[in-house]
């Protein structure tokens, strides 16, 4: 897919590029970000190099991974990171870092909300899911903000740093938005 640039009211939301690299090392020195997140630990500016110089660009080439920079407005701090990826047919997952000093002002529920709508409207998503760490309360709170219905607690749903951990997982629906679905939807009957 071609590089796709979302804006809201307040973020500008575009693939990494080469000039985020020391902004990305810094933010991922953070312990809050790796102890949630799969990012190398200790972070050294060679693995925020390697991010944004070459697996941001080998996933959109390759449909993999649509990874991007969250900033304040045009040309603003880096205010998160956010990642949309195939996990099947009509199936995506999202997930996302805030940067330390720019938690707490709903900046990546708004990008939760861009995201997922271009997800629905440009990849064809038909569910896009997200999970976190059952102990990941922050991911949890930004879950529930942007409309994701948590359906539960998977055991063992995730592996981070090689230890597989219970995780909630939430999904978020193209009618959830009010936008139409790229294929049918038969949901199950209600007592």
């Amino acid at each position: 897919m071609e590089p796709t640039t979302l804006t809201t009211e307040r973020l500008v939301l575009r693939p990494f590029a080469p000039e985020d690299a020391a902004e990305v090392h810094a933010a991922c020195q953070d312990p809050e970000i790796q102890r949630w997140n799969e990012v190398p630990s200790p972070y050294g500016r060679a693995h925020a190099d390697t991010w944004v110089n070459e697996t941001v660009p080998a996933g959109w080439r390759g449909d993999t991974g649509y990874s991007f920079a969250v900033r304040l407005g045009d040309g603003g701090p880096l205010v998160a990171a956010l990642g949309v990826h195939p996990r099947g047919e009509s199936v995506f997952e999202i997930g996302f870092w805030a940067v330390k000093e720019h938690r707490g002002r709903g900046y990546v529920t708004e990008a939760v909300g861009a995201a997922a709508r271009w997800a629905f409207a440009e990849l064809g998503a038909g569910r896009l899911e997200w999970r976190a760490d059952v102990a990941n309360a922050a991911s949890r709170a930004v879950a529930d903000k942007a409309g994701f219905r948590i359906e539960g607690t998977l055991r063992a749903g995730i592996s981070h740093r090689g230890t597989l951990r219970d995780c909630r997982v939430g999904a978020l629906l193209p009618c959830d938005l009010g936008l139409p679905s790229h294929l049918p939807y038969l949901p199950a009957p209600t007592a």
